[in-house]
Formats: C-alpha cells, sequence, structure tokens
C-alpha cells in the first residue's frame, strides 16, 4: 500500500524498553501484555489523563499515564475505554497504585489489556507522574543529541563520497541507512543502485510512477510482501526530477533515516550532473558523430588518458562515474586493461593528475586541438603514455607553443608515414612489432631492460629489433638527431591513416612500479 509519508515519523522518540528500564522509575510491566515487540514501540512522550475517554485528545505514541480517578467499574466499559487507548495508538498505559484509591491492580483492567494488546505498566506509589514525565523528557533530548551527531556524520561522509560519482554516493548511503538505494531514471532504469532487488518489484514501479504523477517535493513509502519497508522521493532541486531515490530495507524509517535520505537525494542530485562542459562537449559529440566538422567548432579539447599506476585503481575509481567526477567530463570511455580515455575542454591541474596517481591511475594530457582534429590525436596521448610510463608519473603536453605549432599537420603526416614506412611494412609481413619496439625503447631513453620488461621479452630479443630498424631505416639509433626525427614521426603518425599507429600499448605489470630512464 503507497501513502505519503507520515509527519509523526519524523519525530524524535526511545524505545519503551528505554522508559521501562529506568531503575529510578521502577516501573512494573504486566508480562501478559506484552506482545511480541511491544518493548521497541516509539515513546514521544509521557502524558497525564484522567479522563473517562482520553482517546479523542491523543496523538498516538504516548505513554499514557492514569491513576485511576475516573476508571470505570463495570468490566465492558473498562473493556471498551483501553479498546479506545489501543486503538488511538499510544505505546504503553501506566497505572498508578494509590493508597486509599487502586492499591493494587484492577483484575479487570488486566484481562483487557491482555485482550487488546496494550502494554500496561504498574507504576508504584513512590514513583510520581512528575518523575515519568521529567525521565521520558530527558531521555528523548539524548536520543535527539544522538541523532544530530548521527545525521551530521551521515552528511559529513556523503559529501565526501559525493566527490567519487554517482556509485560510491549509493554505496556509501546504503551503508548510512543499512537498506538497498536506487537511482531510479527515466524508463525505470538504474542510474546507480547498491544491494537493489533485480527486477525491481511491481509494486517499487507503481510507487515511482505516482511520485512521477505528483507535484511539489514529496516523497511516498510502501511496504512489500516480504516486510521491506520502502521509501522513495524524487532528488532535489526539482519534485518533478527524472531520477527518483528508491530505498528499502526490513527495519522501518525513522526521523533521522529520513533526515539522512535528503541528504542523500540532494547530493544524488548533485552529483547526477554531467559535467559542467556538459552542454558544450554534447554539442562537439553529436556534430563529430553527425560527420560535421564544421559544426563541432574551432573551440579547442584535449585528450586525457590513463592507464593503471602499480597496482591500479581501486573499484570504485575504476568506475565511469567516479572518472566523469574527477575529470568534469561525461566523454569517458574506459578500456580493458584498465585504461581510459577522456576529453575535455581545460586540461586537468597538476595536483588533480596526481591525485588520480595516488588513486591508481597514470594520467597524461595531449595537446590542445580542434574537435575535428581529435583522431589525430591519439598517436601523441600514446607517446605521452610511454613517457609517463618510464618516470612513473603524470605527463602533460606542452600544447601549440611547441614545435607542432609551426609545422602544417599534413605535412608532419607524410613525414610521418614516409619516415617510418619501411617498419610498418616489415610489421605487416611478419609479427615482428618494430614500431612498437622503436616507441618504447625511444620512451624509455634506449633503456634495453626496462624495454624488454615493458614488451614482456628478452632483452636480447630488444637488441635484435633495434638493429633490424637500423638497417630498415638506414640509420644509426645512437645520434640524438636521428631519435629525436624518430620521435617527432612516432608523435604525428596517428590516425591520418585510417588507424591507430599504438592503440594496444602494454601496460607495466600492476605490481611493478614504472623506472625511471636511465
Amino acid at each position: 500500500m503507497t501513502r505519503t509519508s507520515d509527519p509523526l515519523d519524523s519525530e524524535v522518540n526511545v524505545p519503551l524498553r528505554a522508559v521501562v528500564g529506568n531503575p529510578e522509575l521502577a516501573l512494573d510491566p504486566v508480562v501478559e501484555t506484552l506482545r511480541p515487540g511491544a518493548l521497541d514501540a516509539p515513546v514521544r512522550w509521557a502524558h497525564v489523563s484522567e479522563l473517562r475517554d482520553p482517546a479523542p485528545y491523543l496523538l498516538g505514541a504516548e505513554l499514557l499515564l492514569t491513576a485511576g480517578v475516573n476508571l470505570p467499574e463495570e468490566p465492558p466499559e473498562i473493556d471498551r475505554y483501553v479498546r479506545r487507548l489501543a486503538d488511538s495508538g499510544i505505546s504503553a498505559l501506566g497505572f498508578g497504585l494509590t493508597p486509599g484509591a487502586y492499591e493494587t491492580l484492577p483484575p479487570s483492567l488486566r484481562t483487557a489489556c491482555v485482550r487488546h494488546g496494550l502494554p500496561l505498566l504498574i507504576v508504584q506509589p513512590r514513583t510520581p507522574f512528575l518523575a515519568i514525565s521529567r525521565a521520558v523528557s530527558v531521555a528523548l533530548a539524548e536520543a535527539g543529541q544522538r541523532e544530530q551527531r548521527r545525521i551530521a556524520g551521515a552528511r559529513e561522509a556523503l559529501t565526501r563520497a559525493a566527490g567519487d560519482g554517482l556509485g560510491e554516493l549509493a554505496s556509501a548511503l546504503a551503508g548510512r541507512l543499512r537498506a538497498w538505494v536506487a537511482l531510479v531514471g527515466v524508463g525505470d532504469v538504474l542510474a546507480a543502485d547498491h544491494g537493489t532487488p533485480s527486477p525491481l518489484p511491481e509494486e517499487v514501479r507503481e510507487l515511482v510512477a505516482t511520485l512521477r504523477a505528483g507535484r511539489g517535493i514529496r516523497s511516498a513509502t510502501t511496504e512489500l510482501a516480504d516486510g521491506t519497508h520502502v521509501v522513495a522521493q524524487p532528488v532535489y532541486p526539482q519534485a518533478t526530477a527524472s531520477h527518483l531515490l528508491v530505498v528499502g530495507r526490513v527495519v522501518r524509517f525513522d526521523g533521522a533515516d529520513r533526515a539522512i535520505l535528503s541528504v542523500g537525494a540532494a547530493l544524488l542530485g548533485l552529483a547526477g550532473r554531467a559535467g559542467s562542459d556538459a552542454a558544450g562537449l554534447g554539442a562537439t559529440a553529436t556534430a563529430l558523430l553527425l560527420g560535421e566538422t564544421g559544426a563541432a567548432g574551432e573551440d579547442e579539447r584535449r585528450l586525457v588518458a590513463g592507464i593503471a599506476y602499480r597496482r591500479g585503481p581501486s573499484e570504485a575509481a575504476a568506475r565511469y562515474d567516479w572518472l566523469r567526477a574527477r575529470l568534469d567530463t561525461p566523454l569517458v570511455r574506459l578500456l580493458p586493461g584498465p585504461r581510459f580515455t577522456a576529453i575535455v575542454r581545460e586540461a586537468p591541474d597538476i595536483g588533480d593528475l596526481d591525485r588520480l596517481r595516488a588513486d591508481g591511475w597514470l594520467a597524461v594530457v595531449g595537446s590542445p586541438v580542434p574537435p575535428g582534429r581529435l583522431p589525430d590525436a591519439m598517436g601523441e596521448v600514446e607517446l605521452l603514455l610511454a613517457r609517463a610510463g618510464a618516470l612513473g608519473r603524470p605527463v602533460v603536453a606542452e600544447g601549440s607553443s611547441g614545435l607542432d605549432a609551426l609545422i602544417a599537420p599534413d605535412a608532419a603526416a607524410g613525414f610521418a608515414a614516409q619516415a617510418l614506412a619501411p617498419l610498418r611494412e616489415l610489421d605487416t609481413k611478419g609479427d615482428r612489432e618494430l614500431v612498437e619496439t622503436l616507441r618504447t625503447w625511444l620512451a624509455h631513453h634506449g633503456g634495453w631492460d626496462r624495454t624488454a620488461a615493458e614488451l614482456g621479452v628478452h632483452r636480447n630479443s630488444v637488441r635484435h629489433r633495434i638493429g633490424q630498424i637500423e638497417r630498415a631505416l638506414g640509420v644509426d639509433l645512437a645520434d640524438p638527431e636521428t631519435r629525436m626525427r624518430l620521435w617527432f614521426a612516432l608523435r604525428w603518425s596517428g590516425g591520418t591513416d585510417g588507424s591507430l599507429a599504438f592503440a594496444t600499448l602494454p601496460n607495466l605489470p600492476p605490481d611493478r612500479t614504472p623506472a625511471r630512464p636511465e
């Protein structure tokens, strides 16, 4: 059954057992009136009433105290009195024994409470009702402080998790609520989740549909057939947002849970943004996919790429949404290895790149290029990754102020194709990987051992291949000028012939620290 949330659910309460267990009050529960779970009933206040029928003036979850001043004498009337109290939703009835009035508990009251399942507490003459009211007030104040500390701690933890993307935030919220969590998008597609039943139960789908049809910031609840309590609400700021937050668990959600839920909804709404430059990047990507390179504009973009560093990224850091949040772009592609490639407008600063390395990603940033030349930029990025692997630190291209700015792209591509043609011809005839060996060897400054380790071959195989390269090209690789010309040829060779020169860059083993250049 779906219902909007009860405003009383947000009230601070203490369990009845906390009141019964207070030794200063010396309350004696009548055991036969306690049904399973009765002592877990919430108490929101203690109230004294000697009315013959106080039910119309009760709000529910009270510990009602009476000395029986106007208690009916006839058993049927006492039964009606107890039934009315039980129907009003009080948590327990405290009956005060008073010398000269009721020195013992009336048997008909005991019988009626057993019949209607209303917990009955005997209040001894030495315990004034005022002491009970004060004890409940103190317990409520302490509970309120505990809830505030819990909410504050959850707010801090969720805020930290929001920086790592939707998946990490959903997991953190699930941990704080001890519940499954789902961020449900259009068409009931899960944008993020943790422990969510699959497929979504039909009752949950109906709950989501009810919220989407409503107006204003609101929440709704339902209880599944297996006893799971489910709460759903939109993420902020729009009440009709495309994404709805749905959580579920066996235990009912209290006021503190709902406060934490609201914090999580707000942060999920913020973390769900596709990045601050989403509109511009989306327009550029759409134009390129349609082949409209002119419509993509001339605003320069950069490629950011990363490979596993040391033991690689954690499960959270290897998620798309984590990288999207860190790089502030929706244009992120994850590949096996693991590795990633992203398109950004502004280059991450060196501090951001160092933080990526601390999280297991060794990243590089390519030179700024117009959108239409992004495919050509892959060759440069692959060389930068090789250089970063050799240095063990992030590398950022120098941009348009270097040699690239002095050479036209077509001229650079022609030079690269001519310089590397003999090696490509040999590679196509057999499994020699001469171009790859040259790239790796140059990136490691001619280091035989480190080149062999990255390529996964013996150092003698590297020496043999380098000899083949020198004979094929008719050059001496001991000459620094020759190395420089070939390095730029490799850099300019990506994408112009319909292929990427280094589309399968091997990673260092996860447990190997990249060596420094010799």
